[in-house]
Order: structure tokens, then C-alpha cells, then sequence
């Protein structure tokens, strides 16, 4: 994608200007050669000339003389092209002043020629040049017929005269503002252009420095433009992409072609690309119909390792800050068993011995869970997809869940079709849905059917898994913090769950968030949906 400099684009623009006068002032300066030598040879046949022929020939070589003389690029060097073109304007008017003298006054057509030659005059040159040329052209017609009415006594229709006269300014006038409009125009568009190569510059810039990579395809899968960054990711030598030119995308990486399906939905896709095999989420954005990049395709590379290992450096820091609380949120389960162990041992009633052995567990179970969340949170498992039918799992959490908690058997309302299915890692989709149900569970009205589980399929191969409660919600304080670690609207939680809960949720290429605008608390789960 080459860029232009303003400073070029405003240069440029000044130089394409002065070659197109120039260029006019050439095809202008044909046109009086042709009408010199036209003059020359059948000026006689055209009944010029008749009233003194030596003159009308010395006028016409004059005239030639000066065109040819006027029109070498040394005197556009020496003169400068505003006065060349002024001479050539007197020559004309005075050459055809001339022959008009010595042809019979205005009725041998000359003023029509002095017409033509002030329209070019006009089109070409700038200021007040224009309006002495008509001026000029006005007193020499005048000042000829003049001569002709009192040294003659020849009759002039001076109506027909003034007629001229006025038409030469008219005509001058004309002129003048067609080349005006054109200058102006000339100049939007230079500045237009200054503007675009700015534009263009500053895109270029953005788009070299940006930490995603980008590929602009054209049709057939030719590519038009790579940044550096998209080169590093695939692996592609810095000094080979002088070699870019005429490649196809395959070249780069074969696989990059499936990228450019249009089935593919607006999220990309996560893919392994390049020689060293780095873990790439790739991007397409169709160019607008319509547009200048209409037919094109702009792929973005987005390095997932690199946001994989920020994400562990961020768990890691907060691992950190976890260990200067451990010790308070385990001691206190820990006093808890400790009393309860003490108390177990001389105590003789058997309702007592009971309670304190499920003060015991309870507070084990919670410091077994607090670890495992800190275990979990320190590393995430590589997932294992396979295509779970949707329904199915769906039953045996919840009939697990049933086990340990009798009392919420008639809790869960199950309306999912059992066509479905999701792709995700066994063990991580029941970890998450549990840690889902809990949190149902302990918000909903607990009446029947209080939480339902409902899902639908989506475009682009996806499957919307709802788990939704008929209980308070959350307000918009607490939905800003809900996903980060350590914080907990429960006074026993950890503050881990649903964040652990949305990092599996990733692992597996899905999203989990908190739908809006429902009644209760409805978390939702995207995931893609294999064959």
C-alpha cells in the first residue's frame, strides 16, 4: 500500500496544473500554426489580402514568425509563461488586425478569429490579461473602421462593429471565469489530495505500529498488503517482504484459507499458524459494497499466546495478593475444627457428637474448596472438546446435585432439545455449570421450577446454554465487579468461582456472561456446536 507524502501530493498536484496550461498553451499554439499556414497558401482563394497582397503576406510570415519564435521552450524559460502568453495574444490580435485592414475591414471574418484566439488567451492565462486582450482587440477594430469611414468614405454598419466589440469582452469575460472555476477546482482537488495522503500516512502509521497483524486480500486470494506485525506472527523473514508482490495467501500459510470462508461469524477463529505453530485468533472484515475496498478482505491476526500469558502474569499477581488473605480465611475453618475436635472428645451426647462432626466436615469441605479454587485459578488445563449431547449432561448435573441436596430436586426446569450438542471439555462444563446451579440455587425463590436451563442454536454453528433464576438479580454496582477474582456477595464464598467458571468457559473457545434486561439472574454460556 504505497503512501505519499503531503508535501509530494501538494508538489505534484502544483506540477500537474503548469503541465496542463502547458499542454493547452501547445495544442493553442498548433492551432495558429495550422491557421498561419492555411492563411498563407489560400488566403487569396478566401478573397483576403485583395487590398494589399505583399502586406497581407508580410502580416501572415510576421505572425508565423512569432508563434514559432514564442512557442521554443527556451523562451518559456527566459520570459516566463504569463508573458509568452500575453505576446501571443497581442501577435494574434495584431496579425488579424492586419489582415483585416487589408481585407476589406470586418466582413472578411477576422474579429470571429479574434473570438477564438481570446477564448484560448482567456482559458489559459491568469489576472488582468484576458480583459487587455479584448480591450486591445476592441481598439484595433474600432480604431481600423474608423480609418475606413473618414480616409475612405467607405459605409460601416458600426452596429455590426459594436457588435464585435462588445463580444469580445463578453467572450473575454467567459473565459476568464470557466479558467477561474477550473483553477478552483484544481485547487479543491490538490487540497483534497494533500488531505488523502495525510490521511493515508496517518492510516499507515496506525496500521504498521498496531499490535494485531493485518493481510489486505484482493480477489482470488492475492495479497495487496501485509504489516510487519502480521509477517513476525507467520513467521515470514523480515528481508523477504520485498518478495510480497503477486503472492497469494496460500503462500503464506495454507491455512489461512479457510479464513477467508464467509461462514465464518465475526468472532474468528482460533488456529495455529505459521512455522513455529503460534495460536493465532483470526479475523475477517468483508470490504464495504459500495466502496473503494469493495471485493477486498481484511484479515486480522491477533496473537492469543501472547494474551494467554498475560492473563497467567495477571493470575500470578493475583495469586500473590490471594496468599496474604489465605491465612485468614483458612484459619478460622481451621479454629472451627479444632474446637469442634476438642468439644467431640468429651462430649457423650450422641446429637451433640453429631452436630460437631458436621461443624467438622463443613468447614473441611470449605477449606478443600477454597484450595482447589486457588489450584484452578494458578493453572488452566488444556480442554479436551468433544460433542456433548446438551440434554443429557445437562440431566446428570443436575442429578448430582440432586444426590447431595435432596431438597432441590424440584428446583431445576430442564427445556433443552436433545438434538443439541456442545463443544467444550467434559469435566470443565460441569465445573462451570455447577458452580452456576450453586449460585441459582442459592438466590432463587426455591420454589418449583425456579431455575430453568434452556438453550438454542445459534448462527455460525453456536449454542446459547441460558441458566436463569427467578431471584433478586444483580445490580449494576455488583454486574461491574461480578467476573472478578475475590469478589463475593456470599459471606463464605471465596470470590473465585464465577471467575474460574468464565476462565474454563475461554479455555474452551466459549464466552459465559450475564444477560440484561431479565428477570433474576440469567447467566449465559456460547460455545461452538461440533458435527
Amino acid at each position: 500500500m504505497p503512501v505519499i507524502d503531503p508535501i509530494e501530493a501538494a508538489a505534484f498536484a502544483v506540477v500537474d496544473a503548469d503541465r496542463a496550461r502547458g499542454r493547452a498553451l501547445r495544442y493553442l499554439n498548433l492551432f495558429r500554426l495550422i491557421l498561419g499556414g492555411l492563411l498563407l497558401v489560400a488566403g487569396a482563394e478566401f478573397g483576403l489580402g485583395t487590398e494589399s497582397p505583399r502586406l497581407f503576406v508580410v502580416a501572415v510570415l510576421g505572425y508565423l514568425g512569432a508563434v514559432l519564435a514564442l512557442g521554443f521552450p527556451d523562451a518559456l524559460r527566459r520570459l516566463g509563461f504569463e508573458r509568452v502568453v500575453i505576446l501571443l495574444a497581442i501577435a494574434d490580435i495584431l496579425a488579424l488586425a492586419a489582415i483585416m485592414w487589408v481585407s476589406g475591414g470586418y466582413r472578411s471574418g477576422m474579429p470571429a478569429l479574434m473570438m477564438v484566439m481570446l477564448a484560448g488567451a482567456g482559458l489559459i492565462g491568469e489576472g488582468r490579461m484576458v480583459m487587455f486582450s479584448a480591450a486591445l482587440a476592441t481598439l484595433a477594430v474600432l480604431v481600423e473602421n474608423t480609418w475606413r469611414f473618414v480616409g475612405g468614405g467607405q459605409s460601416v454598419d458600426f452596429l455590426q462593429v459594436g457588435i464585435f466589440c462588445a463580444g469580445f469582452f463578453g467572450i473575454a469575460l467567459i473565459a476568464r471565469l470557466l479558467a477561474r472555476r477550473a483553477h478552483a477546482n484544481a485547487s479543491l482537488a490538490a487540497e483534497r489530495g494533500v488531505a488523502l495522503a495525510k490521511q493515508q500516512a496517518v492510516s499507515a502509521h496506525i496500521i504498521r505500529d498496531m499490535q494485531d497483524g493485518v493481510i489486505v486480500v484482493g480477489q482470488g486470494g492475492r495479497i495487496l498488503h501485509v504489516n510487519p506485525q502480521a509477517l513476525e506472527m507467520l513467521g515470514v523473514a523480515r528481508d523477504e517482504r520485498g518478495a510480497l508482490d503477486g503472492l497469494e495467501l496460500r503462500d503464506l500459510d495454507g491455512r489461512l484459507e479457510a479464513v477467508l470462508q464467509p461462514e465464518l461469524g465475526p468472532e474468528g477463529r482460533l488456529m495455529r499458524l505459521g512455522a513455529a505453530g503460534r495460536l493465532l485468533r483470526c479475523r475477517r472484515v468483508p470490504g464495504e459494497p459500495g466502496s473503494a475496498a469493495e471485493g477486498d478482505t481484511l484479515l486480522y491476526l491477533t496473537d492469543y499466546e501472547e494474551i494467554q500469558r498475560q492473563l497467567q502474569q495477571i493470575k500470578l499477581a493475583a495469586l500473590g495478593r490471594l496468599t496474604a488473605s489465605m491465612a485468614h480465611e483458612i484459619r478460622n475453618p481451621l479454629s472451627a475444627v479444632t474446637q469442634a475436635a476438642e468439644l467431640l472428645r468429651d462430649e457423650k451426647r450422641s446429637d451433640m457428637q453429631a452436630r460437631l462432626v458436621r461443624i467438622i466436615n463443613d468447614n473441611a469441605r470449605r477449606i478443600e474448596r477454597m484450595i482447589r479454587d486457588v489450584l484452578a485459578l494458578g493453572r488452566r488445563e488444556q480442554a479436551m472438546l468433544e460433542a456433548l449431547p446438551l440434554a443429557a449432561f445437562l440431566r446428570e448435573v443436575v442429578e448430582a446435585r440432586v444426590f447431595r441436596e435432596p431438597a432441590e430436586a424440584a428446583l431445576y426446569a430442564i427445556e433443552v432439545d436433545p438434538a443439541l450438542t456442545l463443544a467444550m471439555d467434559r469435566a470443565h462444563l460441569y465445573q462451570i455449570l455447577d458452580n452456576l446451579l450453586s449460585n441459582a440455587a442459592r438466590h432463587c425463590s426455591r420454589t418449583p421450577a425456579a431455575i430453568r436451563l434452556w438453550a438454542a442454536a445459534q448462527p455460525h454453528a453456536k449454542v446459547v446454554l441460558h441458566v436463569q433464576d427467578d431471584g433478586p438479580g444483580f445490580d449494576e454496582a455488583t454486574r461491574a465487579h461480578l467476573f472478578e477474582p475475590f469478589f463475593t456477595t456470599h459471606p463464605k464464598g471465596t470470590g473465585l468461582g464465577l471467575y474460574i467458571a468464565r476462565e474454563l468457559a475461554e479455555a474452551n473457545d466459549a464466552e459465559l456472561t450475564l444477560a440484561t434486561g431479565t428477570p433474576g439472574a440469567d447467566f449465559v454460556l456460547t460455545a461452538s456446536q461440533l458435527p
